[in-house]
């Protein structure tokens, strides 16, 4: 596409984009140091918020963004024409080269819209070798950013295929401007001061967040229908949420919108059976209706009623892709549960509910994460993994307790609630 071609869609006509860029860079990433670089990716239908997120970030002082761009149609004629060795391939180059572009301190941002059913049609077992292929390249480069090496965000732009599965019964622009007013609403943008209501909205999540670790729970109990969990914490656990502090000394949201406060599981401590509360959107699939069984600390039985095959190739990833690496609380009055919609993206539906993740933990949610070494975090609780993948299992039917040291309970959350 020429650059200088001008943009004629009804997204990059919307002055809410330039609010939605400048909230990415200044809370999002929190701005930037001087001379920082940025790493960014996107589709290319996507092309109207990088533009704009660009400009921003050099207005911060970047002194490079460099973007990847992916295309869905050129993503399906890999399943579709490749021969089927390649699936065991990832680019490892271009996964070198993030990982040494935050060794050497760049920022990272990822613009997130990708269709739900891209790859519903594909073959499991090609999805999940592709999956395994691209998470065990993107290693190094994940390590840096689960460790908060950096400042780091994801942000969302509505595609017209996303659009569609969320608004299927209305033609494509309508859809399309329907979840755009979504997206801004959550993401705080439509408030007449989008940076001052973030502000506030950290501070509620970091009184949320300090209560929690000064608990120090040793566990989390979940009971609803189809859930009795009890969900060990990680010892010397602390809990994030909202605003979290890079070890480049860059204070930032990772996500844009979130809603959730978090903490690191015990990886040999989580008991119980859990049902699913909204479909899970992965790797062009959705995994609809999950249910699972925990023993010390992991699954030893899962079931969907559909994409179940996508499910049972995630957890067989590696040891780790069977037990939790996060457990986040997120009340069932926050705006994006409210608005009632699901919005098959996990970005948006783990903060409309509570949610667990399988696979890799956050070494930043330690009481001493800084000083920590790999081999304290594994001996504390800490699960490492190729994934990290959430799923959510809170609502209006949950209740959380959290548990102490003496068995005594503490009631939490009551009808997804915070008491």
């Amino acid at each position: 596409m020429d650059q200088h071609q001008p943009e004629h869609s009804t997204a990059a006509a919307d002055p809410r984009l330039d609010k939605l860029a400048e909230v990415a860079v200044r809370v999002g990433l929190g701005g930037l140091h001087p001379g920082q670089e940025l790493v960014m990716t996107a589709s290319v239908e996507a092309l109207p918020l990088v533009r704009r997120i660009t400009a921003e970030a050099y207005k911060a002082g970047a002194s490079q963004v460099t973007t990847f761009f992916s295309d869905d149609e050129c993503t399906l004629a890999r399943y579709r024409h490749a021969d089927d060795s390649v699936f065991d391939h990832a680019p490892a180059w271009m996964f070198d080269a993030m990982a040494a572009a935050f060794r050497n301190g760049a920022a990272r941002l990822a613009i997130v819209g990708e269709d739900p059913n891209l790859l519903a049609g594909q073959d499991p077992e090609k999805v999940a070798r592709s999956n395994r292929a691209r998470s065990r390249a993107y290693r190094p480069a994940l390590e840096l950013i689960t460790a908060s090496a950096i400042n780091w965000t994801l942000v969302p732009f509505a595609s017209a295929a996303w659009s569609r599965a969320v608004f299927p019964e209305l033609p494509e622009a309508a859809a399309q401007a329907k979840l755009w007013d979504a997206l801004y609403s959550s993401a705080r943008i439509d408030r007449p001061d989008p940076q001052a209501a973030w502000a506030e909205h950290n501070a509620s999540l970091m009184a949320r967040r300090k209560m929690l670790t000064e608990r120090r729970f040793r566990a989390l109990r979940f009971t609803g229908p189809g859930t009795d969990l009890t969900v060990g914490l990680a010892d010397g656990h602390a809990w994030m949420g909202g605003i979290s502090k890079a070890r480049n000394g860059i204070t930032g949201n990772p996500n844009i919108p979130t809603e959730e406060v978090f903490t690191t599981p015990h990886a040999a401590m989580t008991e119980g059976v859990v049902a699913a509360t909204k479909p899970l959107a992965h790797g062009g699939t959705l995994i609809r209706d999950i249910r699972v069984r925990f023993e010390k600390g992991g699954i030893v039985e899962a079931h969907a009623s559909s994409g179940e095959a996508v499910l049972q190739k995630l957890i067989g990833t590696d040891e780790g892709a069977r037990r939790l690496g996060e457990v986040a609380l997120v009340p069932h009055s926050s705006p994006i549960s409210q608005s009632g919609l699901l919005f098959f993206n996990t970005l948006f539906d783990e903060n409309a509910a509570s949610h667990i993740a399988l696979g890799q933990a956050y070494k930043k949610c330690f009481t001493d994460a800084e000083s920590m070494t790999d081999a304290d975090f594994t001996a504390r609780g800490g699960n490492s993994s190729l994934i990290h993948v959430d799923w959510m299992i809170g609502s209006g039917q949950v209740d959380v307790d959290g548990i102490g040291f003496d068995g005594a309970a503490t009631p939490v959350m009551r009808q997804g609630e915070w008491v």
